[in-house]
């Protein structure tokens, strides 16, 4: 029996890194903030504002529902996202290295994809306000839901503030690399099963850079 060439390596799949919106990319809190008061203005309900940003993350419903009755809820989302454009575009900014991180998945050939529990239309407001251009937005999609989308791109690595968003990672079987800029502490996101916990997403590109040259070898 002959011994032939040695098999070539299989080409790893094209990278392609998932991101959370809202406290991951966006520093949401002072627009939703400023939405909520709108809101509570039109209607004439009691709402803490300061306190409802504390709990960003799961989807609207979930905190209008401290503040509404349940037969009210439809109707308040729907104003609450028309009031939106108006109210939280402008006040929100992007968190620190929130550019460069989806750049750095570019600059390696990569796909950076948003997804995100917040509507859609309003996801993509804000990142064209901020001129924050990922290859693709997804909203609509809480914890395990993200898995949806994930695996619809092939995504390895989910990057969120969440303890929702690391759920959404292991269920799409990717990476769960978490930041704990948002609502849950560094130790509840490891708890939850975070992969890897960075300080921030200034120090994304490097460990992406590592990241891609593990996967290649």
């Amino acid at each position: 029996m002959t011994s032939g060439s040695p098999s070539p390596s299989p080409v790893p799949a094209q990278l392609t890194v998932g991101f959370d919106l809202d406290m991951t990319l966006i520093d949401s809190r002072p627009g939703i903030k400023a939405a909520y008061e709108a809101l509570s203005a039109k209607t004439g309900a009691y709402i803490n504002a300061d306190e409802a940003i504390t709990r960003l993350g799961p989807p609207l419903e979930e905190e209008l529902a401290y503040w509404f009755p349940e037969e009210e809820i439809p109707a308040m989302r729907d104003l609450y996202r028309e009031m939106y454009v108006d109210h939280a575009i402008l006040p929100t900014p992007a968190m620190p290295g929130a550019r460069e991180a989806v750049k750095a998945v570019q600059a390696l050939g990569g796909r950076a994809i948003v997804v995100t529990a917040k509507n859609e239309p309003n996801a993509r407001h804000h990142l064209e306000h901020l001129g924050i251009e990922p290859d693709a937005v997804i909203g609509w999609l809480w914890a395990e839901a993200k898995a949806k989308a994930l695996r619809e791109y092939g995504a390895q690595v989910y990057v969120g503030d969440h303890i929702g968003d690391v759920r959404g990672a292991r269920t799409a079987g990717a990476l769960s690399v978490a930041v704990p800029t948002g609502p849950c502490a560094e130790s509840e996101l490891r708890e939850a099963g975070a992969d890897v916990v960075l300080t921030d997403l200034t120090e994304l590109p490097q460990w992406l850079a590592e990241y891609e040259r593990a996967r290649a070898a």
